[in-house]
């Protein structure tokens, strides 16, 4: 019988994380569960950063970015002495399940946890969409749009002067912020990470683009790409004399309101995952497969590989012929 869970937030905030926790909060009251937010992630849950929730707790939290439960990275639970603090803490509020919302180094913590014994759930939140067995992570969808509104202002300055803008977007070791945002934006060339690129034939692309009529070129590249934006820049400036500006749009990403999708998702993962909880499995990552709800076993979970873009990077070539 599950009578009480905890919940925390860890790794890098994303837009959603709040939507789940209210979602989780409020789907376990209406099953009966006491429900107590952890603080600061696993920082606070090998410092007993306990603290038990009601559905005021969660009243106004669905439209905001961030985290409510705050986040943090803790290398202290890395550590056998950490992690056993945390196992007696969990002990000690006699928490019979926890869910972890975050990326995977988050996922990572709460794999540890479900192989020393205790039911954990993960529940998909960064903006990186790198999670493989989930067609989509909380935070993605935000994290793009705020890219192509970004992107649009920056398409205006561009054209005016007739540069070339290089804009760097974050993504880590995954491209798919880029590659949203880029062919959504009507990027001329998007750079993602896992396939070859030739800077001077990137310095093509952008004189084919200029004798074609073109005032002026935008180039998407993901943080984790094979070449550097100031690499592309210096070889563009040196070979065609054309100005190249260089915009590293940074955290901003990972801020502000999340979008609708987000908020729905969100809502999704988070009652799912007490569900799942409360039919007695544990060990599980929760995730989203074509707009259905599915729970897979975490340690599996985390082993999958993310299929090439092929698709997409074909289409971002051709539309910007």
């Amino acid at each position: 019988m599950i009578k009480r869970i905890a919940v925390l937030t860890s790794g890098g905030d994303s837009p959603g994380m709040n939507a789940a926790i209210r979602s989780i909060v409020r789907t376990a009251l209406h099953y009966g569960i006491e429900v107590y937010g952890i603080k600061r992630g696993y920082h606070g849950l090998v410092n007993g950063d306990f603290e038990k929730m009601d559905s005021r707790s969660v009243a106004d939290i669905l439209q905001r970015g961030g985290t409510t439960l705050l986040t943090a990275r803790s290398e202290e639970f890395m550590t056998d002495e950490g992690f056993n603090r945390a196992l007696m803490m969990l002990e000690s509020f006699k928490i019979d399940g926890l869910i972890v919302i975050g990326g995977d180094g988050s996922m990572k913590g709460a794999k540890k946890l479900t192989e020393n014994g205790v039911a954990a759930i993960g529940i998909p939140g960064t903006i990186d969409n790198d999670l493989a067995y989930t067609d989509y992570t909380i935070g993605f969808d935000t994290a793009v749009n705020t890219a192509l509104w970004a992107i649009g202002n920056l398409r205006d300055t561009s054209s005016a002067h007739g540069r070339v803008t290089i804009v760097q977007l974050m993504g880590r070791r995954c491209g798919d912020i880029a590659l949203y945002a880029g062919i959504g934006s009507g990027g001329d060339i998007i750079v993602v990470p896992g396939e070859e690129y030739d800077e001077m034939d990137i310095c093509r692309k952008v004189i084919e683009g200029r004798n074609k009529g073109k005032l002026h070129c935008l180039i998407i590249v993901a943080e984790g790409a094979p070449v550097t934006c100031e690499e592309i820049r210096d070889t563009i400036m040196t070979h065609t004399g054309i100005e190249s500006r260089i915009t590293v749009l940074g955290h901003v990403q990972r801020g502000g309101s999340p979008t609708s999708y987000d908020r729905i998702i969100a809502s999704r993962m988070g009652s799912y995952a007490v569900k799942v909880l409360i039919e007695g499995r544990k060990g599980r990552a929760v995730g989203i497969r074509n707009e259905q709800m599915v729970d897979l076993d975490i340690i599996e979970a985390l082993e999958m590989k993310r299929e090439k873009r092929t698709e997409l990077i074909e289409l971002g070539e051709i539309l910007a012929e």
